[in-house]
């Protein structure tokens, strides 16, 4: 029996030991169709874990110096547009308009009164013309008859008809209408010159206009200053780093607080080599580290024009010294398809692991 049962075992052996290598091709072929299937896949992906949220903030600071009279808001506090963050004495100001509006009132008066001037002058000059010319005439009328008289006199005296005295009264009458006649006349050069006492008057009501504008200018300011004592969100958004109290002394373009606005997006730096086929308009997934499971959709919106490097605060001097290639970023910016719902806030700086499908079609880009 032996005998019969050892060849059978060598067999089996032998048989053992053919199916190994089949086996371990077959392995191989499996290991390679599967890798080259995942390099099919993933050669149409780019993807980078060095990529950040990224928001707009908007930093608050006040227009006028003064008293803070008042805090409406606190940290972390949604607000909306228009809203009142931070209320400063306005005491000050309210008697600034207060005056503006006295100067204001004033300049008006004196503003109404040159244009009665000017009227006034404009119709008293036209009767003044009149009044002279008609004086000059009754004058010239009566000067020549005087004159007629005393020549009339001049010869009865001659003839011994009348007496001396009738005769240096008659002479005396006619010097006196020939006076009354040259006081006529200058009165009505003097009438004439009542275009140019309209044009001074004219002259004046443009002066007071002038300093109308002014005294309202200076009101305008003054309640737009007033208005500043009241600060308040230019937009939706969520307060932050808050530097502000009650009774604080304030001044213009110091740092209150700041408004992070609802409009997340994701900056990623991608490696210049991954950008070959990567354009304006292709799908992104986002996987954010903070929300695991909670995957975003989105499109890239731009690229920056430069690497990081070029617009850091040293920038590569590579024309000195040794170089050494290093391959460089570039900020590419990444916007979501929906916004996020408010169980899964995105904040500014948390990290973002994007992926581009740079082999879909570009979709049009959201500006």
């Amino acid at each position: 029996m032996p005998d019969e049962t050892q060849p059978s075992s060598t067999e089996s052996a032998a048989e053992s030991r053919g199916r190994k290598p089949l086996i371990i091709g077959a392995i191989v072929i499996v290991l390679v169709i599967a890798g080259l299937l995942y390099w099919l896949h993933a050669r149409n992906y780019e993807s980078t874990d060095d990529a950040f949220i990224q928001s707009d903030v908007v930093l608050i600071s006040p227009k006028i110096s003064g008293t803070v009279a008042a805090v409406v808001v606190q940290d972390n506090q949604s607000v909306k547009a228009g809203d009142v963050l931070v209320k400063i004495d306005p005491r000050d100001y309210e008697l600034a308009v207060a005056q503006a509006q006295a100067s204001y009132n004033a300049a008006l008066g004196q503003l109404d009164a040159a244009k009665a001037d000017l009227d006034v002058t404009r119709v008293s000059g036209d009767a003044a013309i009149d009044s002279a010319h008609a004086g000059l005439k009754s004058a010239e009328a009566e000067a020549a008859r005087a004159q007629a008289d005393a020549d009339r006199y001049q010869a009865l005296y001659a003839k011994d008809e009348i007496s001396k005295q009738a005769l240096d009264q008659a002479t005396t009458t006619a010097r006196a209408a020939a006076a009354t006649v040259e006081q006529m006349r200058s009165q009505l050069r003097s009438a004439h010159t009542a275009p140019e006492q309209v044009s001074q008057r004219q002259a004046a009501v443009e002066t007071r206009s002038a300093q109308v504008e002014q005294a309202k200018a200076a009101l305008d300011q003054a309640q737009l200053n007033l208005s500043y004592a009241t600060i308040v969100a230019p937009v939706d958004g969520k307060v932050t780093r808050k530097n502000v109290q009650v009774g604080q002394q304030t001044a213009p373009g110091e740092q209150l607080l700041a408004i992070v606005q609802n409009d997340p997006w994701v900056v990623a730096n991608f490696k210049e080599t991954q950008l070959a086929k990567m354009r304006v308009g292709q799908p992104v997934t986002f996987k954010i580290d903070s929300h695991e499971g909670y995957d975003l959709t989105g499109h890239v919106q731009s690229f920056q024009s430069g690497t990081g490097s070029e617009f850091s605060l040293l920038p590569a001097e590579n024309a000195t010294g040794n170089y050494v290639k290093v391959v460089q970023r570039i900020p590419v910016k990444l916007t979501f398809d929906q916004v996020p719902d408010k169980d899964h806030q995105l904040l500014p700086g948390m990290s973002v692991v994007p992926t581009v499908n740079v082999s879909a079609a570009p979709a049009e880009a959201a500006n």
